[in-house]
This record gives structure tokens, sequence and C-alpha cells, in this order.
């Protein structure tokens, strides 16, 4: 009987089918599955060497790059649990995500010395630092390691295998693959646990129902440390495709360019990039003839956004998702049903089961508010340092010995069972002694001509508990105004839904990931 396919494995076997073929894209670095297999193999070998045992934590803190791939597998190889963080966090969360993972080594780039040099100030348990870059110089001392010296611990033999670095550690299943560092409601980082079942399992959910082929080509312009951003390198390793990296989803042209040129068939955005697009008045300049499908989550595209993106790419499959890091992904709405309920997330997605529960622990029935609970091997491990928050997140299901996890997502599900994400627990407003979903009015303000991005928060009301607040970007001449809002609201939503506050902002805060930062927003501003 055949064992159980790790995370790293998957890349094993890719380069052993496709040695020569491109694996990773980034800037100009192209490097093929030999190489990255190759170059991870003595990354491996240097932790393993420096005394790095298995179980241990190696904290990743780099752009999307190259490295930043090696870095993983290179962690997984040795049995390692790898965390891959913003490149762009600061020293003092770093410094925490350091200390809470207990990282035994780090791997970085010469250009965030600064930064790097003060977390390890504050976080004693990192034994040494691997620095990549040639552009700066490697601080001096037995714990600082260049990139090079690190990864050429395994020379390649003949036809490009390396020696020596078959099972560099016995690793199972059931071990740790990666912890995914991702903030709360109380803004503090908590790692969530995955394991390698958990990866793969969730990994071969998606590239089942996307139809993945060797012959696709993932353009990422998603931070690694987004798990979103993560799993289109672990899946295109997984099926022997290629995946493009990019720094930053907001250099919309270059996105535009990149798609062109390297003949990519897939593309994850998330709303804000959908946005950026749409708002491109040359988009169709642009040879996107390659694109096969665009893929959203994080957080709900508009309505008005599909239908655009629908109208200017009408032969790209539009997958919408919905997922959270402690599942990774939940449910998915085929492209055939996009036009007919653009609203849906659309159902579970293979090998997952999901149902809605409503605050008595019954079951939701189609129509009625409930809220999401998962089940199935994509169901991660837990909290990292965080018993007492496993336990409420991830709780006994029916099969004795399983965890199922309670999401905080409230739900609506129709009479074909096609799911309608409402928002967060933390997001939904409660006014009049009523839950408005901010969701539901966000699409309603996004439809009217001259919006660009809306979003809705609950700020707090003497009378009402808390009253609807909407904060609207305006696209074109800013003639625009409340009223128009208001009016365009109450001829499409109950009153209690329609705002009772709009305020024009010029952008909005996001988070590292693209998402709209609600929390920001909430903070920002009572009544206008």
């Amino acid at each position: 009987m055949n064992k159980p396919l790790l995370v790293h494995d998957y890349l094993k076997r890719s380069a052993g089918m496709f040695p020569d073929k491109t694996a990773v894209v980034c800037g100009e670095a192209r490097l093929t599955y030999g190489e990255v297999d190759r170059l991870s193999d003595g990354l491996a070998l240097t932790l393993k060497a420096r005394g790095i045992r298995r179980h241990s934590r190696v904290a990743i803190f780099l752009d999307n790059s190259a490295e930043s791939v090696i870095a993983v597998y290179g962690a997984l190889k040795a049995g390692c649990v790898f965390v891959v963080l913003s490149g762009a966090m600061k020293a003092g969360k770093l410094a925490c995500i350091l200390r809470d993972s207990g990282a035994s080594a780090l791997v970085t780039h010469v250009r965030k010395r600064a930064e790097a040099q003060k977390a390890l100030d504050a976080a004693k348990d990192v034994s040494f630092v691997i620095w990549a870059g040639d552009g700066g110089k490697v601080p001096e001392g037995p714990g600082n390691i260049p990139w090079q010296e690190a990864v050429r611990a395994c020379a390649p033999g003949p036809g490009g295998r390396t020696h020596g670095a078959g099972e560099i550690e016995r690793v199972l299943d059931q071990d740790l693959a990666a912890l995914v560092y991702t903030s709360g409601s109380s803004g503090e980082p908590r790692g969530v646990m995955s394991s390698h079942q958990n990866v793969v399992s969730a990994a071969g959910s998606i590239i089942r129902y996307l139809g993945n082929t060797p012959d696709d080509v993932i353009l990422s312009a998603l931070p690694l440390s987004f798990d979103y951003g993560l799993y289109q390198v672990i899946m295109a390793f997984m099926f022997g495709g290629t995946v493009v990296l990019s720094d930053s989803f907001m250099y919309t042209a270059v996105i535009l360019e990149t798609i062109a040129r390297e003949k990519v068939t897939g593309f994850p955005i998330v709303p804000t990039i959908a946005a950026l697009l749409l708002k491109m008045n040359n988009l169709g300049a642009y040879d996107l003839g390659s694109l096969r499908y665009i893929t959203n989550t994080g957080a709900a595209l508009p309505v008005e956004h599909i239908r655009k993106l629908r109208k200017a790419l009408p032969r790209v499959e539009i997958f919408s998702m919905f997922g959270l890091t402690e599942c990774k992904r939940v449910c998915y709405l085929p492209p055939s049903e996009i036009d007919r309920i653009p609203t849906s997330v659309g159902k579970a997605m293979p090998n997952c089961e999901v149902f809605l529960l409503r605050e008595n622990g019954e079951e939701a029935r189609p129509g009625e508010v409930g809220e999401m609970v998962v089940r199935g091997p994509n169901v991660m491990r837990g909290y990292w340092n965080a018993p007492g928050l496993t336990e409420r997140t991830f709780r006994d299901g029916a099969v004795p010995g399983e965890k199922v996890l309670y999401t905080g997502d409230f739900f609506k599900k129709d009479a074909d069972g096609f799911l309608y994400f409402l928002g967060r627990k933390d997001d939904m407003i409660k006014t009049r002694g009523e839950r408005v979903s901010p969701r539901e009015v966000e699409n309603v303000i996004s439809g009217i001509e001259g919006v660009f991005e809306a979003a809705v928060v609950g700020v707090q009301d003497e009378l009402m508990g808390q009253a609807v607040k909407a904060f609207v970007v305006r696209n074109g001449d800013g003639s625009l105004g409340q009223t128009d809002i208001l009016r365009h609201c109450r001829d499409n939503l109950e009153p209690r839904m329609v705002p009772r506050f709009i305020e024009f902002v010029h952008a909005l805060p996001r988070t590292p990931n693209g998402k709209v930062d609600k929390k920001a927003l909430r903070e920002s501003g009572g009544p206008e």
C-alpha cells in the first residue's frame, strides 16, 4: 500500500516528471522543477546540519520570490514547520510571531536587515539566520548564513538529480506542515496549525473543481503569507503547472502584461484587484486570450463587478469562492451559475461538508440565517498556543474523535442548497433588534452608477443600538451625492437596512491581503 504523499513529495514527483519545466517565475528569476527540488534539498540539509530538529518552526520573512518558495519546501523536507510572514511586516509584530511560534531559524533578505535585527533582539530562540540577496552585506557571525551557502549543500548529480537528500527526515501526514498567522478580532496574530493531510486535502479539492492540468500557468499577485497566495504555489507543484509570482497587485498594467507574456491561464484575485482592473479604460488592449479562469475569495465580489468582468472577459470562467484560514476553502460557485445567482458562493467543495446552525443549535432551514459549520480533512488542527480559543472554535463533531469548525460566519441557503454569505459575527449589524448583513447593503450601493467601492459597518447609536453607516468611494466626476445613494437604497432595501450615515472617502483601508479593513473603518468614525 502506497504511503500518503506529503506536501513536499509533490515537488519531488513533479521534478521527476518534468525536471526541465519552468516551475516558478518571479521577475527575472526562472527556476525549473529540477532546480527548485535541488536547491530546497540543499536548504534542508543545511537546516539539519545546523541542529534544526523535526517539528521545529522555520520563519520565512521575505517578499514573494523564488527564495521564499525554496525556503518553504526546504523547511518541509527537513521535517520542519514553515511560517511564511509578510515581507512588509514591522519589527514589533515580527518579534511577536517569532516568540509565539518559537521559531528556531529565520530566512530573510539583506534588505530587511533593520526590521529583522530589531525583531531578533527581542526574540531570543532563533538559532541562526539565512540571508538572501546580493545587494547588501550579510551580518557577520556564526549565526548568519548567506543564501548561496545554505542552498549549495547538495550538489546536482547525473541528470540533475541530487545525492543524499532522499528522505531527509521521516514525516507523517499528521505532522504539522505550516503555521499560517492570521489576526482575530483582538488584532493579535494567531497561528493556524495545518498538517500535511490538511494542506494536501484542501489543495486537492480545489484542483479538482478548477480542473487544473500541467498546462496551467497561475499568476499570483497575492503575498505568500496569505494562504490564498501560498496555495497557488502548493497547488501548482501538485499538478505540475507553472506559478508566476508578482510582488504587488497594485500595478495593474504590469499584471496584465505578465498575463499576456507568460500565457497565464489562471488568475486568483480579491475584490481590490477586480476594482483596479475595471477602473482601466484600455483593458481590451491587452492580449488575455490565454486566460481560462479567474477565482475570487477573501471577500465577496460586488455583483456589479461580476457583471462587468463577465462583459469584459466573456470567455473567462469566474469562480466565486468562500474560505477561511482555519479550513482553507469551504465552497465554490460553478461558473455556469454565476449569471443566475451572482450573490451566491455555491456549495461545499469536494471532500468537505457544510451545514448552518441557528442560535439554538438546530440546523437552519432554507432562507434562515445560521452560523456555518465545516467538517472534513481540510479543517485544520487548531490555533498554536491558544487551547481556549481552539476549544471554542474547533469542537467535537458527530463522528467520535473528529473536530468540526465553527466559523463565526453567518450564511443562509436557498431551496437548492446554494449558500449566501451575510457577514462575520463581528461584522453583523444589530439595529432595531434585528440583524443587518453588511454584504447585502454593499451589493446594492455598489450597483449605483458612479460608485467605485462601498463598505458598510455598524456604528453605536443610542436609539437603535447600532446604526448602518456606509463608506463610499466615488468613480468619476464626484457628482454623486448622499441623496442619490439614499434614494437608491430606499428603493432596493428594507427600511432597517438603509444606511443612516454615508461618508465619501478617497479609498477604503486595506489589510496586507487586500481585504477591506472593517475594524479600521469602525474605529475611524462615528456619524458624519
